[in-house]
Order: C-alpha cells, then structure tokens, then sequence
C-alpha cells in the first residue's frame, strides 16, 4: 500500500515527533550518566523526583499516572529503591493493599546529591538558549500532550 504524505502541518509535527523521539533518548543517556555515580538511573532519578514533588505520598499507581509511565514499570523500579534503603511503604489509610511510598532520610540525601550536579549542568545547557525559546518549547510540548491524549481516547484498543 502506498504511504500517504501528512499535509505541511501533519509533515512539521512527524518532523517535531522524530526530533522528540531522538532527544528523549540522549536525554535519557545524559541522566543516566549525570546520576549514575549515586547509584542512579534516568528512571530511579525521575521517581525520586516525583515522589520528593508530591503534595504528600502517593500509592505507585498515582505516582505512575502523574509521570505518564506504566505502573508496572513503576512499581519494579520502587521495589529496587525499597531494596536499597531509598523508599520505604507505609499503609494507606484510603487502600489496604496500595501502600504509600515514602522517600527515606537516604533516598533524600541521594535525590538531593543528583539535583546538586543536575543543576549547574542544566543552567550550563540553557546558557545558548532563550528564556522565551525555552517557554516556547515548552508550551508546545504540554499542547503536544494534549493532543496526544485526547487521540489516545479516539484510537483506544
């Protein structure tokens, strides 16, 4: 079957898809190197982040959803951080099996470490960019999703 070429627009966004998807990667590559001297992947780094940012601890399911991640996925790479001292689970007042994670004293202390050289490799990055290029980009990314989303619930299995 013939493939059939996207209009302009739908061609621009498949070029933006393929620059994400490259990106993503290097960025997955340049966390896993900036972090890994604590013990840490891209993966580990980004759950630690996600639960040191939660209102209050979350059950693995919720910190899953607001990363946008599988929740199996999740748990195994929670199950890894309990084993090594970074998360402990503490009941759920509102589920009996879905148990709270909580960032222990040295989960702190190692998220803490890794935003300690995140931070002036990030600010080196963003020195040849624009703060409105930078907020641009953004934007178009959390439109991105959106979007995304939105077809997801057209195209469902």
């Amino acid at each position: 079957m013939p493939e059939v070429p996207a209009d302009p627009k739908g061609q621009a966004l498949t070029d933006l898809i393929l620059t994400v998807f490259r990106t993503n990667n290097l960025l997955l590559l340049w966390g896993d190197r900036l972090v890994s001297s604590f013990g840490l992947t891209s993966a580990r780094w980004q759950i630690l982040g996600a639960i040191v940012h939660a209102e209050r601890p979350q059950p693995v399911a919720w910190l899953a959803r607001d990363l946008g991640a599988n929740r199996q996925n999740v748990q195994r790479i929670v199950n890894d951080l309990h084993h090594e001292g970074l998360v402990v689970f503490a009941p759920n007042p509102h589920h009996r099996r879905a148990h709270l994670v909580v960032l222990t004293e040295k989960g702190r202390e190692i998220y803490d470490a890794a935003i300690g050289v995140y931070t002036p490799r990030v600010n080196a990055l963003a020195e040849e960019m624009s703060i409105n290029d930078i907020q641009v980009a953004c934007n178009l990314m959390k439109i991105l999703k959106c979007h995304i989303e939105r077809d997801l619930d057209i195209i469902k299995l």
